[in-house]
């Protein structure tokens, strides 16, 4: 496992690292929820982990307590958010399903009915 300050040079390691400012909505010792520049929803916040890693496919390193503390930071996000009649998270592991940061992170999406199947 590596230290999030040095071992992720996409744009979330430098939002990590505080070198790139982001619209923070929520922010623990673990993690760091911000608004995403290109919205896909009326809210769209993303979950990253402090700690570097390029996607769930590491999700070994990182154990289940992070995972879990994601999911926590995404529902506290999304409460944080107003999403009280629901909302879609979710997770892309990989180029072919649409991962174009190598940074592990959640959508928190919502604030309208969305469409299933999404893709």
């Amino acid at each position: 496992m590596t230290d999030a300050g040095r071992s992720s040079d996409t744009v979330f390691g430098a939002i990590v690292r505080g070198e790139i400012l982001a619209d923070v909505v929520y922010e623990d010792e673990h993690c760091i929820a911000f608004r995403d520049l290109n919205p896909q929803a009326p809210v769209h916040v993303l979950v990253i982990p402090r700690l570097g890693l390029s996607g769930l496919q590491d999700a070994e390193q990182a154990g289940p307590e992070l995972l879990g503390r994601l999911m926590q930071a995404a529902k506290k996000a999304a409460d944080l958010e107003g999403l009280e009649d629901g909302w879609r998270l979710v997770v892309n592991v990989g180029e072919d399903a649409g991962q174009t940061v190598a940074h592990l992170h959640l959508h928190v999406l919502g604030g309208r009915r969305l469409a299933w199947p999404p893709g």
